[in-house]
C-alpha cells in the first residue's frame, strides 16, 4: 500500500478514537458519578414509600414532623397534600407521588424530580457527534497536510514558468517520507534537467556565434582587401572559398548535432549492418590520409557484428573518432584500433598518441565546441566526439573517454546490438 493511504488510515483511526474519549470523558465528568440518575430514582422511591409508611402507622402529624425535621437528609420538595374525596386515592403511585388513605380522608405525598442534566436524550446521537468532530478533524489535518505541498508544488511550477529553473522544493519536505515527497523530488530533477539544457543552450549560442566571428571576420577581411588592391583578386578568391567551406561545414556539424539532441526521443530508423565491416572502411580511408604525416595504423580488428543500427549515424560516430585521433596523434606516430565482440554488445577501442587531456577534462570534451586544453590548433570545432555521444547514445550504447599509461588519449565506444532505449540505467552504469 501507499505511504500516503496508511498515512490517512492513522490519521482518520486515531482522531475517532481520541473523540470517543474525550466525548465519554466528557460525558463522566458532567454526569458527576456513575449512575446518579438511577441512584436518584432509587432514593426518591424511598423518601416517598418512607413517608407514605410514616403517614399510614402514626397519622397526619407523624408524618408532617417527619418532612419538617428531615428536610436536610431528604430531597427537596417533599409536601403533602390531602383532599376530601376517597377515590382519588384509586390513581395508581407514580415515581414522583404517593397516595395513602387515612381516616377516609386521601392524602398525595409528592417529591417533583429536580431538574438535572443527563445524557439520556442525547445518547443515541453521541456515535454521530464523535463521527462528525472526529472526520472534521481528520479533514482538516489531512487537508493541511497535502495543502502544503501542493502549494509549494504550484509556486515551482510558476518559477520554472518565469524560466526560473533553478528554484528547488525538495528541501521544503524535510520530515516526510512519502509519495508526495518523491513528487518534490521528481520535480527537482525535472528543474534540474530543465537548468542544464538552458545552460547547454546558452554555451551553445555562444559557442556558436564565437566560432561563426572567426571566418566572418576574415571574409570581411578578404573584402576589404579586394577593394583597396583589386590585383590581389585570384588570391583572395581562394580565401573567401576557404573560409565560405569552413562556414558550411560548421553548418552542417552544428545540424547534426541540432537534429541529435531535437531527435532524442524519436525512433531509429534502423536496418541491420556489419559494424566491423563499416569500421574497416573507414579505417582505409584514414589510413591513406594518415600518410600524410607519416602516421600508421594498427587493427585488431576481425570477425563480424551484425547490428540493428541507423547507418548514417554510426558511421559518422566512428568516422569522427578515427578522424580525430589522426588529426590530433603526432608525426611519425601510431593509431592503435580495437574491437571485442560479445553476444550482445560491441567494444570499440581507438587510442592516439597525441598530447592528450587532462584528468578532469576527460568529460568535458564531449560537450560542443570542447577542445582538450593541451590539444593542438588543427581545424575542426570540437563538435566531432560531441556528435559521437549523442549517436551513440541514441543506439543504447556509451562512450567515454581514457588515459593510457603510453600516453595519449583513448576513446571508448559500446554500441548493442540492438537498440536499446536511450538514457536507460544500463547505460548509464
Amino acid at each position: 500500500m501507499p505511504r500516503l493511504f496508511w498515512k490517512f488510515f492513522t490519521t482518520i483511526w486515531l482522531t475517532m478514537a481520541v473523540t470517543v474519549g474525550v466525548i465519554f470523558l466528557l460525558v463522566n465528568f458532567l454526569q458527576g458519578v456513575p449512575f446518579a440518575r438511577e441512584l436518584d430514582e432509587e432514593r426518591r422511591a424511598i423518601t416517598l414509600n418512607l413517608t407514605a409508611n410514616v403517614l399510614a402507622k402514626d397519622g397526619e402529624d407523624a408524618a408532617t414532623y417527619f418532612v419538617r425535621t428531615s428536610e436536610e437528609t431528604l430531597p427537596p420538595g417533599l409536601t403533602i397534600s390531602k383532599t376530601a374525596k376517597a377515590d382519588a386515592c384509586a390513581v395508581p403511585k407514580t415515581v414522583d407521588t404517593r397516595s395513602v388513605l387515612k381516616d377516609g380522608v386521601c392524602y398525595q405525598i409528592s417529591l417533583p424530580v429536580r431538574a438535572t442534566f443527563t445524557f439520556d436524550a442525547i445518547g443515541p446521537f453521541i456515535p454521530w457527534l464523535a463521527i462528525l468532530i472526529s472526520s472534521t478533524i481528520s479533514a482538516g489535518a489531512l487537508a493541511r497536510y497535502l495543502i502544503r505541498p501542493v502549494v509549494h508544488l504550484r509556486d515551482g511550477l510558476s518559477a520554472l514558468a518565469h524560466g526560473r529553473f533553478d528554484f528547488r522544493i525538495g528541501d521544503k519536505m524535510a520530515g516526510r517520507k512519502d509519495e508526495v515527497t518523491a513528487l518534490a523530488h521528481d520535480f527537482d530533477s525535472s528543474a534540474a534537467r530543465l537548468q542544464e539544457l538552458q545552460d547547454a543552450q546558452q554555451r551553445l549560442f555562444h559557442d556558436v556565434s564565437h566560432e561563426l566571428r572567426s571566418p566572418l571576420s576574415r571574409l570581411q577581411a578578404a573584402v576589404g582587401v579586394l577593394r583597396q588592391s583589386p590585383a590581389k583578386l585570384g588570391a583572395m578568391l581562394d580565401r573567401m572559398d576557404r573560409e565560405v567551406e569552413r562556414l558550411d561545414a560548421l553548418v552542417g556539424e552544428v545540424l547534426t548535432l541540432a537534429r541529435l539532441t531535437a531527435g532524442s526521443s524519436r525512433p531509429l530508423k534502423t536496418h541491420t549492418l556489419d559494424v566491423i565491416e563499416l569500421l574497416n572502411e573507414i579505417l582505409g580511408d584514414a589510413a591513406f590520409e594518415a600518410q600524410a604525416r607519416e602516421v600508421s595504423i594498427t587493427t585488431s580488428v576481425e570477425g563480424t557484428f551484425r547490428a540493428e543500427v541507423e547507418g548514417e549515424l554510426i558511421y559518422r560516430a566512428l568516422e569522427n573518432v578515427v578522424r580525430n585521433a589522426v588529426k590530433y596523434t603526432a608525426e611519425h606516430s601510431r593509431i592503435s584500433v580495437s574491437c571485442e565482440a560479445t553476444a550482445e554488445r560491441l567494444k570499440i577501442c581507438v587510442t592516439d598518441q597525441g598530447p592528450g587531456v587532462r584528468r578532469d577534462e576527460l568529460e568535458r570534451i564531449f560537450q560542443p565546441f570542447s577542445r582538450g586544453d593541451e590539444a593542438v590548433p588543427s581545424g575542426g570545432y570540437g563538435l566531432g566526439l560531441a556528435i559521437t555521444r549523442q549517436a551513440i547514445e541514441r543506439h543504447g550504447g556509451r562512450v567515454y573517454a581514457s588515459l593510457p599509461d603510453a600516453g595519449g588519449l583513448a576513446i571508448n565506444l559500446e554500441l548493442p546490438r540492438k537498440p536499446t532505449p536511450y538514457g536507460s540505467a544500463d547505460d548509464q552504469a
